[in-house]
């Protein structure tokens, strides 16, 4: 498996691309949200490898990227990963892409459009959005969402149904048993520091405050898109962030939740085809 150092950190990437004996093709950066991995967008990759190379990576601290055994000092901020993209960009030699980024990779790469405008040709950002804080209930979830990253046994992995019991609230339509299966083991494995780290940082009252100028600065060709039923952000936060910025395009998917892509794939690569002009 091919992995990149990116700011002492080992990286796993690949690339999903289809020979056609033509020149190089443009390229699609894949950013995965929290907990889980590059894995879940390998179809959406495949389908669209006839027209564009695919690079798919794992986030630090997720998937395949595993943190150092030695000590670090790693920052687990949106604007962290975002310069964690542009060092992998470079180490890859890769001048300009398009990206397709989803949930908190989404608002990872919202900073990455902000900071690198010059090397994005147009960006997809998939169940994203912007919310309001509020103390009390930001408190109630980070309190809750801590014992969630703390206690998560191996062995649920092996007890039929927890994959899709697991996935139910993120999904308006069930996926096939291994497709979950393979969330839920993101999920276990996903770093401690990492998993903690990201949740308190990208639900948190900077966030809260700091997204809506992400998005109303936003100059590169964006389209958000939510999913209908989507509990974890749901469409009203995407519609908003929408209205920041004359660039970003909104779109709705009837009949799905927080995994669009995979819920309605072909409903999907048809509005992102459309999109970035394929």
């Amino acid at each position: 498996m091919p992995y990149i150092e990116v700011r002492g950190v080992e990286h796993y990437y690949e690339w999903i691309r289809t020979p056609d004996g033509s020149q190089e093709k443009p390229i699609i950066v894949f950013v995965h949200g929290w907990a889980g991995s590059a894995r879940y967008w390998e179809s959406t990759a495949q389908a669209l490898s006839d027209r564009f190379d695919c690079l798919l990576y794992d986030l630090r601290g997720f998937g395949r990227s595993k943190l150092p055994q030695e000590p670090l000092e790693l920052l687990y901020e949106m604007e962290e990963y975002a310069e964690d993209l542009a060092v992998l960009l470079d180490a890859l030699e890769l001048n300009r892409v398009y990206i397709n980024a989803h949930s908190l990779g989404a608002s990872a790469a919202t900073m990455f459009l902000n900071r690198y405008p010059e090397r994005v040709e147009r960006a997809v950002l998939t169940c994203s959005g912007i919310f309001e804080y509020e103390e009390k209930s930001f408190a109630a979830f980070h309190k809750f969402g801590g014992y969630v990253v703390k206690f998560r046994p191996r062995w649920l992995s092996r007890i039929p149904f927890a994959s899709p019991l697991f996935m139910a609230r993120f999904l308006h339509r069930p996926l096939p048993l291994a497709v979950s299966k393979a969330f839920l083991e993101d999920f276990l494995l996903a770093e401690y520091e990492a998993a903690l780290g990201t949740m308190l940082t990208a639900v948190s009252q900077f966030a809260a405050e700091v997204m809506p100028q992400e998005f109303a600065r936003l100059k590169v060709p964006t389209l958000l898109i939510s999913g209908q039923y989507d509990q974890i952000i749901p469409p009203e936060l995407g519609r908003k962030a929408s209205q920041l910025s004359e660039k970003v395009k909104y779109w709705e998917i009837p009949a799905t939740a927080h995994f669009p892509m995979l819920e309605a794939p072909a409903v999907y690569l048809e509005g992102v085809r459309e999109f970035f002009g394929s």
